[in-house]
């Protein structure tokens, strides 16, 4: 199949409408039919401020970047960026063409 990889940035402990956003955000596209996401907590990285956070025993700031992805059909990642607009959602992403698909048979 083809479609996007669409991938969010978030900081850990960013809210959005009282919840951290990529809970916020996974629970959205799931209630909306996109069929599976992930969060990926990052160990280091830096944002539009420019500061670097970085993964240390005594941080627990809750200030790492947390990577939210999908991969999507360009209707279901239409639909998404749409529903983020709707609900102002002022979150930076990357859309990347891709080809995706499921190898050997399907679980039942």
């Amino acid at each position: 199949m083809e479609g996007y990889y669409l991938k969010f940035f978030v900081q850990e402990n960013f809210k959005m409408h009282g919840r951290l956003a990529y809970e916020w955000l996974l629970e959205k596209a799931k209630a909306n039919g996109i069929r599976g996401g992930s969060a990926l907590r990052a160990i280091a990285g830096y944002g539009r401020q420019g500061r670097l956070h970085e993964d240390h025993f005594f941080e627990l700031g809750g200030e790492l970047p947390v990577v939210v992805e999908f991969v999507l059909t360009a209707e279901e990642a239409d639909r998404l960026l749409a529903l983020l607009e709707a609900e102002n959602a002022s979150l930076f992403y990357v859309k990347i063409p891709v080809q995706f698909g499921v190898t050997g048979e399907r679980p039942v």
